[in-house]
């Protein structure tokens, strides 16, 4: 039985879609503590629809260097990971290849991440087209989205040193 390797399946950036970040900061289910999250999705609303959207997303992390599905990451023990997390003026920058993001973090998970030195990064490859831009995202949808497991089995996950200019 063969399968096929997603990291050399083309794909365009615009089947990606809108992409997004939503932060938020709690307990850590895996190790207890306190814990800065950063959540990327997509909205699912590139111009091939969502499935093509999860599977060109799937490459693109892949791409990265991320792992879909499995193990979290530690990317201070990669050097080369092209996945990086600047924080500076109360905002973080996310940069991947595929995708650069700048984003007013709340007080609160400045100090969570700061007193860390880490950011948990979870990268959706499965569409939320119900957490819009501009539209607040409460708890119980967050939590329902980030604790469903098929979205964490889909996801790449990794630890981001925190970085900032000085």
């Amino acid at each position: 039985m063969s399968s096929s390797n997603s990291v050399t399946t083309p794909y365009s950036p615009a089947q990606l879609g809108t992409q997004i970040l939503i932060a938020w900061s709690g307990s850590n289910p895996a190790t207890g503590s306190e814990t800065a999250f950063l959540l990327t999705y997509s909205l699912g609303d590139g111009p091939e629809g969502p499935e093509v959207g999860a599977r060109a997303m799937h490459t693109a992390l892949e791409r990265s260097g991320l792992r879909v599905g499995g193990e979290t990451l530690d990317a201070s023990e990669l050097p080369n990971l092209p996945v990086k997390l600047l924080i500076q003026a109360g905002q973080v920058v996310l940069t991947l290849p595929h995708f650069k993001a700048q984003y007013t973090v709340p007080a609160e998970w400045l100090a969570v991440a700061r007193s860390a030195g880490v950011v948990h990064g979870m990268f959706a490859t499965r569409p939320w087209p119900a957490a819009v831009p501009g539209q607040p995202v409460g708890e119980d949808l967050l939590r329902s989205f980030v604790a469903d497991p098929d979205v964490v089995g889909t996801s790449a996950h990794c630890l981001l040193p925190v970085r900032s200019l000085g």
